[in-house]
């Protein structure tokens, strides 16, 4: 019979914890809808990089005649076509997917470089947007949660693993990730290095599956090819280990990159 009160006693304590975490995660998000809000346009900022990715993959593939009139011919072109690519994707017109598919198989190789480096400038547009529009975001989480600060503090102050996991998902887009490294204060020199290194295989397996394909519908066809999803698959998995792993651990090594 003594064990009923004692279980009792080590119910009631874990349904109080439980409680208690609840209460917290409730007010994080009470919290953020407080924010936007009271920050009207940045609250437009992340509906615009979550939704006019769409339309603009929509709008490319009903369209994507057009494109067979363009070359890119020239050192005029390439660097009209980087800047081009880089304000597109930077400002969330188009995802990043479907802009190496469509570059792969309507100019092949010779723009492949012009490509990465469209994405690079993409993502300091991107990030630099971001950055305006989620100014003082972590002053307010932190203000409201000061335990979150060294916590946070701690990880992304060697951010090499955060950033390229998230790159080399396949279910982060491009502009919402920008939007997420600018919002937690990651320096932009490193999500350049390792997120660069994260969107590489992705890129490719894109690039190369629009460079393969007969007719640019067959390109998007391919894209969802049993060996293609297999591809992303080991790709979410390991996205999913990597930022699980690298959220778990509790200290960082100061040397570590």
């Amino acid at each position: 019979m003594k064990a009923i009160p004692i279980l009792g006693a080590k119910l009631v304590s874990f349904y109080f914890k439980s409680a208690s975490k609840m209460t917290k995660k409730d007010s994080i998000f009470k919290d953020l809808a407080g924010y936007f809000r009271s920050h009207p346009s940045t609250a437009v900022g992340w509906i615009w990089v979550s939704l006019f990715p769409l339309l603009g993959s929509l709008l490319l593939s009903t369209h994507y005649q057009e494109l067979e009139q363009l070359t890119v011919v020239g050192i005029g072109a390439h660097i009209l076509f980087t800047l081009t690519l880089a304000i597109l994707v930077g400002l969330a017109f188009l995802p990043t997917t479907l802009t190496a598919l469509a570059s792969g198989f309507f100019w092949g190789w010779t723009v492949f470089p012009q490509l990465v480096l469209a994405y690079l400038l993409a993502n300091v547009l991107g990030y630099s947007l971001g950055k305006f529009l989620n100014a003082d975001f972590r002053t307010l989480l932190f203000a409201r949660h000061p335990s979150l600060k060294a916590e946070i503090a701690r990880r992304i102050d060697q951010p090499a693993g955060l950033v390229f996991f998230v790159r080399i998902s396949p279910v982060v887009p491009f502009a919402i990730s920008n939007f997420l490294f600018a919002s937690l204060g990651i320096p932009l020199p490193k999500i350049l290095r390792y997120g660069l290194l994260g969107m590489l295989p992705r890129t490719i397996l894109a690039f190369a599956s629009g460079r393969a394909a007969q007719s640019f519908l067959d390109a998007q066809a391919s894209l969802k090819d049993p060996q293609h999803w297999f591809a992303l698959g080991i790709l979410l998995l390991g996205s999913f280990w990597g930022i699980w792993h690298f959220w778990r651990r509790k200290t960082v090594p100061k040397n570590q990159y």
